[in-house]
């Protein structure tokens, strides 16, 4: 067990780097901690493509979202088979440098969902930390500098989806949680050299694409990641396995939040709630046009994503076998949003869950605890709100005025605000606190939006299929 003092010496800094980002930056994937949360800032509320635009520039398409650290905003990129950090100045939207994170070989990847450049930067304004899953752990000096590397095999995701979990700093570590198919594993390195620190194996996750957070309580930090089945914490000194929550989905695409001293989850995946789940003779009956006793994707009726998940050995066709493997592991999952206490170790299934709720949750889009409350959003552009004390909904899938659609991108919330972006380009504006939700400003992009949008000061950054801007006064 960690010694007190070097538990409370872990717990000060890494809460006083939080404290210190949230003011001037949003350092990560959702920002401080990954909260989706900027206090004090006061973002504009009249955005549009042509509606209070400080600069737009084009910028290579690809999901990951905007870190920003003083006069500085950092993505990863995909262009020409090129997977690159870049840094841009936040006044002028310029491109300051590029660097080029070499990869032998690229990762299998969706093209039309997916990225190789899916994971967002982390930064502490002194360094600047990428994930490729084709390429590893990539560290450079916010002026462009390559510090050092951390080369990793190629992922193998479950499905050939392609990765989608981006890095963690705490203090002086480098955090990265990797679910892949093999050797799926939790790592630490050293921020300023690289070294690897420690490394905790994850053999029952092969399928997430959650990004770690810190949880500061009672003196102590922990480094929470949600996977397949179960979230976990660790100890950020030597990563070991402090507790587990079990009955989680079968494929966790959210992120946790942490606020008022507790943590909260929401996610979902076909799971065990959906049962009982179609035959694969009634899918055949269905939807085998051609009559030759598989799937093709063009007759698949739930859509790529879960295709390509199904479609294990890459046939370009479902097999019986395929759909039966596919169909029992989902089986496992469980979908749900909940609050966990502080204090657990071990199994604390049983133990640490001060509420939960199974209505409203969301597939990709993690969920936002702000002002007392927790927002979610589902696909199909519906919204809910619960009280995050007690977890009484406050709204039910209530449908969003305009905003229909899938949801990627998380929703982000100041200044009495949440801000919501859908796949299909619109972002809304919604009134927090509301009994219901209430539109406050809806703008149509005209293009894919997968990126969460980073709220800093009195400016917003969001980045669409094509292109970066930046809203302000």
């Amino acid at each position: 067990m960690m010694k007190p003092m070097l538990s409370l010496g872990w717990a000060l800094l890494v809460g006083a780097t939080a404290v210190g980002a949230r003011a001037a930056s949003w350092p990560m994937f959702r920002g401080p901690n990954g909260s989706g949360v900027a206090e004090g800032a006061k973002p504009p509320v009249q955005i549009g493509p042509d509606q209070g635009v400080l600069w737009k520039i084009d910028v290579p398409g690809s999901p990951s979202s905007p870190c920003v650290w003083g006069d500085r905003i950092f993505l990863t990129t995909f262009f020409g088979e090129k997977l690159e950090t870049r840094a841009y100045d936040r006044s002028q939207g310029v491109l300051l440098w590029s660097q080029v994170a070499p990869a032998k070989q690229l990762e299998d990847y969706h093209a039309t969902e997916g990225s190789p450049a899916a994971g967002t930067p982390a930064t502490d304004g002194e360094v600047v930390v990428s994930y490729f899953g084709s390429a590893g752990l990539h560290c450079y000096e916010v002026g462009g500098k390559e510090l050092w590397r951390h080369e990793l095999p190629v992922a193998r995701i479950y499905g050939g989806f392609g990765s989608g979990t981006s890095p963690l700093i705490a203090g002086d570590r480098v955090i990265l949680s990797r679910d892949v198919m093999d050797g799926p594993a939790i790592i630490a390195l050293d921020r300023k050299t690289g070294r690897k620190l420690w490394e905790q194996p994850r053999p029952d996750s092969f399928t997430s694409y959650s990004t770690p957070v810190v949880w500061n309580h009672d003196g102590m930090s922990e480094v929470v990641v949600a996977g397949a089945f179960s979230m976990k914490a660790y100890d950020p000194a030597t990563g070991n396995e402090r507790w587990l929550l079990r009955g989680l989905p079968s494929s966790t695409c959210t992120t946790p939040v942490v606020d008022d001293g507790y943590l909260f989850f929401a996610g979902w995946s076909p799971g065990k709630a959906d049962a009982p789940f179609p035959t694969w003779e009634s899918r055949l009956a269905e939807w085998d046009k051609n009559g030759d006793g598989m799937l093709a994707l063009e007759e698949f009726g739930w859509g790529p994503t879960l295709f390509r998940t199904g479609d294990t050995d890459k046939s370009g066709k479902i097999e019986v076998s395929e759909w039966n493997a596919f169909i029992e592991f989902a089986k496992k999952g469980e979908n749900l949003l909940l609050c966990v206490r502080p204090g657990g170790r071990g199994d604390i299934t049983a133990t640490h869950v001060a509420w939960k709720s199974t209505r409203g949750l969301p597939y990709v889009a993690s969920p936002l605890h702000y002002e007392g409350r927790i927002y979610l959003v589902k696909d199909g552009g519906l919204a809910s709100c619960f009280r995050a004390g007690t977890g009484e909904p406050v709204y039910l899938q209530e449908r969003i005025p305009g905003g229909a659609g899938s949801y990627y991108a998380s929703p982000v919330g100041a200044d009495g605000r949440i801000y919501l972006a859908s796949l299909q380009g619109k972002v809304t504006v919604l009134e927090a606190g509301a009994d219901q939700p209430v539109v406050l400003h809806q703008a149509d992009f005209g293009e894919r939006i997968a990126a969460t949008p980073a709220l800093v000061g009195n400016h917003l950054y969001l980045r669409t299929w094509s292109r970066l801007y930046a809203f302000g006064p």
